[in-house]
């Protein structure tokens, strides 16, 4: 039976007013259809087993024994040439890796685990102060290349074959501070995903969602600017709190930077002391932060210069 759902202040990150623009700019990128009503899901979820549309079912030994209570779902690029190679990696023992669902180009999904299982997809990562989210996430695979490197008029994938410029998208990862060329994903995978956020959240009563590489930004890049995980979140997520935590800058002048560090460079003027901001991703030293004015400006901070605001 599905799980009530528990709201957080601190971990549905995005406002109505951000949820919809969000939501806006995301259909008209993406071509992802409105978000589906519950009722008419395709997917449906029957002891932890998923049922619905072009849905297969393998079992992966890379797993922990015992029960999870997932907290979080967390997006994923396979960074494979096909679903069919990654599906088989997942489930080598060489592999010594997992996830919960692939999900194929075609919309196809493939589950390798019940999503209670605790499968091997996060690896070293923490989020809101949790570390090893292995242990409290359900993890999606998407099928898709991940980033190319261009050579001449064709773009290269690690494992060798070449894909054309109309397959891909030159983007910067939040990250980082150059352009790279990245596969895109298609419109019923992306919708898949929807479908099945939508599920997953509302089943056991999910507290965000995130990417690897929220979770494990040192180390990782996935899902990738191509993967519209904001949309994707306002739609599921953002929708179910409209009041966003804001703290206040306790510095003099405090940098906010594009990246969680200071190696990366400044997003725009220094905060005064006072000035309020809104949370958007919370991490163990940086936080996302969406400034409360109208300069439309976000960026990362560091914690030790910010404070909750408590007399609201």
């Amino acid at each position: 039976m599905p799980a009530k759902i528990r709201t957080s202040r601190r971990s549905q990150t995005r406002g109505s007013a951000r949820a919809r623009k969000a939501s806006a700019q995301g259909s008209r990128t993406t071509g992802i259809t409105p978000a589906l009503a519950p009722d008419m899901n395709p997917f449906v979820i029957v002891d932890h087993r998923l049922s619905g549309p072009m849905v297969e079912h393998r079992t992966t030994p890379n797993r922990s024994p015992g029960t999870i209570v997932p907290r979080y779902l967390v997006f994923h690029y396979t960074a494979g040439r096909s679903v069919q190679e990654s599906c088989n990696w997942l489930c080598n023992p060489e592999a010594r890796a997992s996830a919960h669902l692939v999900i194929g180009r075609d919309g196809s999904v493939t589950q390798l685990a019940p999503f209670n299982i605790k499968t091997w997809h996060a690896g070293i990562s923490q989020w809101e102060g949790l570390t090893g989210l292995n242990g409290h996430a359900i993890g999606i695979e998407m099928d898709n290349a991940g980033w190319f490197r261009e050579s001449g008029d064709r773009l290269l994938a690690w494992f060798g074959d070449t894909y054309s410029k109309t397959q891909a998208i030159q983007a910067r990862h939040k990250l980082e501070q150059d352009q790279r060329w990245w596969h895109t994903y298609t419109d019923i995978q992306l919708q898949r995903a929807l479908d099945l956020a939508l599920l997953l959240v509302r089943h056991y009563a999910l507290l965000d969602i995130v990417g690897h590489d929220d979770i494990a930004p040192d180390r990782k890049r996935d899902p990738g600017p191509a993967f519209p995980l904001d949309f994707i979140r306002a739609r599921v997520v953002g929708r179910q709190q409209d009041e966003r935590e804001r703290v206040r800058v306790i510095a003099d002048a405090l940098n906010i930077r594009k990246g969680p560090g200071i190696e990366f460079e400044l997003a725009g003027a220094p905060l005064a002391r006072g000035t309020e901001v809104f949370i958007l991703e919370k991490g163990a030293r940086w936080t996302k932060v969406d400034v409360s004015d109208d300069t439309d400006l976000e960026g990362w901070v560091a914690n030790r210069f910010i404070e909750a605001i408590t007399d609201r």
